[in-house]
């Protein structure tokens, strides 16, 4: 990768401090459960605790956090989860060892009715397989964070969650069974496809990620050829934890690609729209982009500039087609540092000049809005008063993966993470 200059180097070390801060301050000291949003009484979310523990080697590593204090967060996580309870009752912590999506922050039970998700649950497990991999230590605390790990993560049935189907399930509800959502077509679930094929308790079978590929979707967007996905957080999340450099599962082969050069090209292409910018929002440019699922300015109807604009609240928002609302998000920027080092940094610099994450302790808000009126007249227009933790962790962990590849060369050599991708049919490179 090309040397960083100062100033950069800075940028990046301020960003990822900042946001590593979330996974200190935004938790419950008892449990160990990290708060989903930093809005008043918000619950935890399993996938923000999923990045706090992938965060914490990564704080270790740039000397944010002892390794001591590393050890007695991660454990006071995993002793939660594996004392949690289990069972059909509605207000259980998961069922058949996956996990609700929301979990009460000072009970760590159901919270909202929400679902058990399976995507969710691969982030924390995630996150659980990273701890197991970097505490290697032979301590009684680290063996008891590799045992723990290695036991929460094999309890997952995968079978029960495909549903009697090929795929697996969005998630489940106590009160009326399975979602009809399942995990087909090309997602962020990647990587939750790697995970159930290497379990060694409850596999899926290889034909089950054939499955998953056979709804997939290659497309020409302006000038680039990719695997489609609208939103950037798809071309990310699986990376992650996954370094998908030179490997190739059988439709990389038969498109002569990789995943890794396909999230590069959709972020070039993410760049062209906003350059392009159809809607005539205003900010937009070459170094002003980032379209993905996040929170919004919305739900209103407004007219601007004699434009009648229409603003959303959560949505996943996309490139070519939308939603677009002028919401972006720089987190998903930030996210996709390591393929496109040379479109993000300039980005990164711009969001400074306009003043993005300089009010808020965490660094970067999750979104800004420069079409929508501010009250404050600022060159960013609207900017979220929130930060999320599933925002926050991309942050730390891509500006790590571009600087050391720190966390991609950890997890492999993860067992689970090289079995899951030999199943799925990946080869080459590293494997």
């Amino acid at each position: 990768m090309d040397q960083l200059t100062s100033q950069q180097e800075k940028l990046l070390s301020d960003l990822q401090s900042d946001a590593f801060n979330y996974f200190i301050h935004e938790v419950n000291s008892e449990n160990g459960l990290v708060v989903d949003c930093t809005k008043e009484g918000w619950p935890s979310s399993i996938a923000a605790i999923g990045m706090a523990l992938s965060a914490y080697p990564v704080g270790i590593e740039r000397n944010l956090i002892s390794r001591d204090e590393a050890i007695d967060r991660t454990l006071r996580k995993l002793r939660f989860f594996a004392g949690s309870e289990q069972s059909t009752s509605a207000d259980a912590t998961g069922y058949k060892g996956f996990y609700y999506h929301f979990l009460d922050m000072q009970t760590g039970r159901r919270a909202w009715h929400c679902e058990l998700s399976t995507m969710d649950s691969t982030f924390l497990f995630a996150g659980m397989l990273v701890a197991a991999t970097y505490f290697d230590r032979e301590t009684a605390l680290e063996n008891e964070i590799r045992r723990l790990a290695d036991e929460l993560y094999c309890r997952a049935d995968w079978q029960w969650a495909t549903a009697g189907g090929s795929t697996l399930a969005h998630g489940w509800r106590p009160e009326s069974g399975f979602l009809k959502d399942r995990w087909d077509g090309y997602d962020e679930g990647v990587l939750a496809d790697v995970l159930a094929l290497a379990s060694p308790t409850f596999p899926l079978p290889p034909e089950s990620y054939d499955a998953d590929v056979a709804a997939y979707v290659w497309k020409k967007v302006y000038d680039y050829e990719y695997l489609f996905a609208g939103p950037l957080f798809v071309h990310q999340f699986s990376h992650l934890w996954i370094d998908f450099r030179g490997i190739q599962d059988q439709f990389m082969r038969d498109h002569s690609s990789d995943y890794f050069e396909n999230s590069r090209r959709a972020t070039y292409a993410q760049r062209e729209y906003a350059k392009r910018n159809p809607n005539g929002f205003k900010g937009y440019s070459d170094v002003c982009w980032g379209l993905t699922a996040c929170e919004g300015p919305g739900p209103k109807e407004l007219t601007i500039g004699g434009v009648e604009r229409s603003f959303f609240d959560y949505v996943a928002r996309g490139v070519p087609d939308g939603p677009d609302d002028g919401t972006l998000a720089p987190w998903a920027v930030v996210a996709s540092l390591p393929f496109a080092p040379e479109i993000v940094l300039p980005t990164l610099e711009h969001f400074n000049q306009i003043e993005i994450g300089v009010e808020h302790p965490y660094g970067l808000e999750a979104t800004f809005n420069p079409t929508f009126p501010d009250e404050k007249c600022r060159e960013c227009g609207w900017v979220s008063p929130w930060h999320f933790g599933i925002n926050q962790g991309p942050i730390v962990l891509m500006i790590e993966n571009h600087r050391s590849d720190f966390l991609w060369r950890l997890m492999r050599s993860c067992p689970y993470i090289i079995n899951g991708l030999r199943r799925a049919g990946f080869k080459g490179g590293w494997l």
